[in-house]
């Protein structure tokens, strides 16, 4: 039985209305009992608010089926030294560094973390800048520079700090394959016998072909069967739809 990785937004979700036939797959997929995450870059939602997100749209799945790039974010900063971080982000990324431990603080940090916030200004930008070029340790969430609706997402809040600084930060969320073995850990499960469904090549399925993992495309959301030819990796599956996923 394979464990599956599954992106939300463009796979199971547009905005809050559930891409058809996404409730039957996951109904399939949790009676089958096949080990499930529910993986996003966007982390300004947590675990609950997510499953409210779905819920509400139909599609019934427990609330520690649900990994984010926060989520991934704190793991990766339980295994680095230092316990003081400056973050720009909302509540949900906040929560996870405090449930690891971390100090939120702009006094001497020991990293500078940046999520998705639409309280983003001038003095973050310039705290910011001021402690990553004093030597913080520049960490962010996820690379994507736009979200739903085109707003800011957490690669352009990025932008001006590395233009300031000289230094890019480092992405947890995908196309890096350190959010892939975040969450593989998170259910225990190894990446062999992994399938990861997503709807964006230069993210979901490069993020699970560099991790090693079986990739399923589905033409819901960001990429198109037009796209496919233009990379140099190829998805071992493409579907429309998550309703038409037979590979278990």
């Amino acid at each position: 039985m394979k464990n599956i990785i599954c992106d939300i937004d463009g796979v199971l979700m547009h905005d809050n209305t559930a891409v058809p036939g996404a409730d039957g797959f996951i109904r399939r997929v949790l009676e089958q009992g096949n080990p499930l995450v529910l993986l996003t870059n966007y982390p300004s939602q947590t675990a609950r608010d997510l499953h409210n997100r779905l819920a509400a749209a139909g599609i019934e799945v427990p609330e520690e089926k649900f990994y984010t790039s926060a989520m991934a974010t704190a793991d990766f900063l339980r295994r680095q030294d230092g316990t003081k971080a400056y973050v720009i982000g909302d509540g949900a990324l906040t929560h996870e560094l405090y449930q690891a431990g971390f100090t939120i603080t702009d006094i001497n940090p020991d990293f500078v973390i940046i999520g998705e916030t639409r309280s983003y200004n001038w003095d973050m930008i310039h705290k910011a800048a001021r402690f990553v070029a004093g030597g913080a340790r520049f960490i962010a969430t996820n690379p994507d520079f736009n979200g739903p609706n085109q707003s800011p997402a957490c690669g352009a809040l990025c932008a001006p700090i590395e233009r300031i600084t000289g230094q890019q930060p480092f992405y947890v969320g995908k196309p890096s394959s350190w959010i892939i073995r975040s969450a593989l850990n998170h259910i225990g499960a190894h990446s062999e016998n992994t399938v990861i469904i997503g709807d964006n090549l230069r993210t979901d399925i490069l993020a699970g072909f560099q991790a090693g993992l079986e990739t399923i495309l589905v033409l819901s959301g960001v990429s198109t069967r037009d796209d496919i030819p233009k990379m140099p990796f190829r998805p071992n599956h493409v579907f429309k739809s998550v309703a038409e996923i037979d590979v278990f």
